[in-house]
């Protein structure tokens, strides 16, 4: 006769915490993921994001202005399985427009869901990026995803619908492209790719 299945520990916020500070850590339903810093490719594009968006998007230079454009910001979400738990996810470039946070909270983390977020695929971290975080995205909220690929030279465009996310255009290469929420400037995606000067 077998033993019965232990039940695995959930993982807690102090487990967060406990992981050393050059790698990348997350909390989604109970489980512990920790990812190495971003490789070259993958900094590069999210990197080529914020320096298109930010000067438009967020000081309103040439642009629109009205959003707070952010690198790696920590979001914390109520976790549905253990109420006294967070979610803890860490998007690659998030932004909320200001009309929903006027100011940047004052503490270390977000509880308030971006309006869009961006994460930069690479092997180790695609399946906790697709899998994992995006149905979290849609639960809180989020209006929509773009998912990078830097070595597929891909972006992923969802938009969130009553069931979920919807895949709405897939740009590839060096296409120049207008792409909501961002769509009053054109971006370039051969910024997010260039390998040399």
């Amino acid at each position: 006769m077998g033993h019965p299945a232990e039940k695995r520990r959930r993982a807690t916020y102090a487990d967060l915490e406990a992981v050393p500070p050059n790698k990348v850590a997350e909390l989604i339903g109970g489980e512990l993921h920790v990812m190495p810093r971003p490789a070259p490719p993958h900094a590069n594009a999210s990197s080529g994001l914020i320096g298109e968006f930010r000067g438009p998007f967020q000081r309103g230079r040439g642009g629109p202005g009205g959003w707070w454009i952010l690198n790696e910001p920590e979001l914390h979400f109520p976790d549905p399985a253990a109420p006294r738990d967070v979610e803890v996810l860490v998007p690659d470039v998030a932004g909320w427009r200001r009309e929903r946070m006027p100011a940047l909270p004052k503490t270390a983390h977000f509880s308030l869901a971006p309006d869009w977020v961006c994460e930069v695929l690479s092997p180790s971290t695609e399946k906790v990026d697709r899998a994992d975080k995006m149905p979290v995205y849609a639960r809180e909220g989020v209006q929509t995803a773009w998912l990078v690929d830097p070595i597929e030279r891909t972006l992923e465009v969802y938009s969130l619908a009553p069931r979920g996310w919807t895949a709405v255009a897939t740009h590839r290469g060096a296409a120049r492209v207008r792409i909501a929420p961002f769509q009053a400037i054109e971006l370039d995606l051969a910024t997010l790719w260039e390998t040399e000067t």
